[in-house]
C-alpha cells in the first residue's frame, strides 16, 4: 500500500517538476536570450520562472479558475519581475540597451513599446505557454497536482528565486527604481491578482458553437505571436511600434475569447494556441542576439536544440492529449 501511495504522489507531482524546469527553458534559452554554453543558469533561473508558474497553476486550479486568471497572474508575475527584480520597467540604460528612449513616458519613467513588449512576454511565453502545455500531457489538468507542503516547498523556492535574481540584478546594475515607481508595481501587482480572482469566480460561460479545427487554432497561434514579435523588431517608431502591439495584442484577446466560449473548444485547442507561440520562440531564436556573450556557432547549435526540444515537447503534448481525449 505504501509503495502505491508513493507512486501516486510521484505521479501528481511530476508535472509540477516539468513545469518548474520547462517554464525557464522556454522563457529564457528557447528564446535566444541565454546561449547553450550557459545552460547551467536554468538552475539559478528555474526558482524564479518556475516557481512562480507553479505557484500560478496551483492556486488557479484550487481555486477552479480557468486560463484567464492564469493569464492574468502571468501579466502580474510580468510587472514583479520587470518592476522589482530586474526594475528593467523604469532603468533607463537596462543592460546598456536604451530600452525606454522610444515611446518614452516621462510622467512614469518607462517606455511604453518595452513595458508592452516585455509583459506580453511573460503573461504569454514565460508562464502560459509552458503552463497549458503540460497540462495538456496531463490526466490531471484540471486538478491541484500538490499538497499543502508541495505548496509551502514551491512557494518558499520562488520566494528565494526572487531575492536571489534580485540580488545578482543589482551587483550588475546599481539603478534603484524611486518609491514611487515601487509602489505603483505593488499597487498594478494587487490589482491584477484581485482581477485574476474576480474572473475566475465568475467562471467562463460557454455558448453553443463550433470552433476551427485545431491545426487552425495553432496556425492562427503563430501568425498573431509572429506578428507581435516582427512589429518590435522591425518599427523603429515607438508609439507606432506601440500601437501596433497593442492591436495585436487586444486582437489576439478577442479572438481566443471568443473562441474558447464555444462549446466546441477543447484542451486540444488550447494546446494549439500554446503550440503557435512556442513555434513563434522557435524561429525568432535565431535572429536574436544573446544577452550573454557566446560565438556565433554556439549560439546557432543551442537555437538548433532549443527548437527540436520544442518541437519534440509539443509533438509528445498533442500525442498524449489526443490519447487522453480518446480513453
Amino acid at each position: 500500500m505504501t509503495d502505491k501511495t508513493d507512486v501516486g504522489v510521484m505521479r501528481r507531482t511530476l508535472p509540477a517538476l516539468g513545469l518548474f524546469f520547462l517554464a525557464p527553458l522556454v522563457a529564457e534559452f528557447l528564446l535566444g536570450n541565454i546561449p547553450i554554453s550557459q545552460i547551467f543558469a536554468l538552475l539559478f533561473l528555474a526558482p524564479l520562472y518556475g516557481g512562480g508558474a507553479v505557484l500560478i497553476r496551483e492556486v488557479v486550479r484550487r481555486r477552479g479558475w480557468g486560463y484567464p486568471s492564469v493569464m492574468i497572474l502571468a501579466l502580474a508575475y510580468g510587472v514583479l519581475e520587470e518592476g522589482v527584480t530586474t526594475q528593467s520597467l523604469f532603468n533607463p540604460n537596462y543592460a546598456d540597451l536604451r530600452l525606454l528612449d522610444p515611446g518614452h513616458i516621462s510622467a512614469l519613467g518607462m517606455g511604453a513599446p518595452w513595458t508592452l513588449f516585455v509583459l506580453a512576454l511573460h503573461t504569454v511565453w514565460s508562464i502560459t505557454v509552458p503552463i497549458v502545455l503540460v497540462e495538456s500531457a496531463s490526466r490531471r489538468p484540471r486538478e491541484p497536482w500538490l499538497g499543502k507542503i508541495g505548496l509551502w516547498v514551491y512557494g518558499a523556492i520562488f520566494a528565494a528565486g526572487i531575492v536571489a535574481n534580485t540580488a545578482f540584478a543589482l551587483s550588475s546594475d546599481s539603478f534603484v527604481a524611486s518609491p514611487a515607481q515601487f509602489a505603483g508595481t505593488g499597487i498594478a501587482i494587487v490589482v491584477l491578482v484581485a482581477i485574476a480572482a474576480r474572473v475566475g469566480s465568475r467562471g467562463q460561460r460557454r455558448t453553443a458553437g463550433t470552433v476551427p479545427s485545431a491545426w487552425l487554432v495553432g496556425a492562427a497561434g503563430l501568425v498573431l505571436s509572429s506578428a507581435f514579435m516582427l512589429a518590435n523588431d522591425l518599427v523603429k517608431n515607438g508609439w507606432l511600434q506601440a500601437g501596433l502591439m497593442a492591436a495585436l495584442d487586444v486582437l489576439a484577446v478577442i479572438v481566443v475569447v471568443r473562441w474558447s466560449r464555444r462549446t466546441g473548444w477543447t484542451q486540444l485547442h488550447s494546446l494549439a494556441v500554446a503550440g503557435g507561440a512556442l513555434l513563434t520562440y522557435a524561429w525568432h531564436a535565431f535572429p536574436e542576439d544573446p544577452v550573454m556573450d557566446a560565438s556565433r556557432t554556439t549560439d546557432l547549435i543551442g537555437n538548433v536544440v532549443f527548437a527540436l526540444i520544442a518541437v519534440a515537447v509539443l509533438t509528445g503534448a498533442t500525442i498524449r492529449r489526443e490519447k487522453l481525449s480518446d480513453s
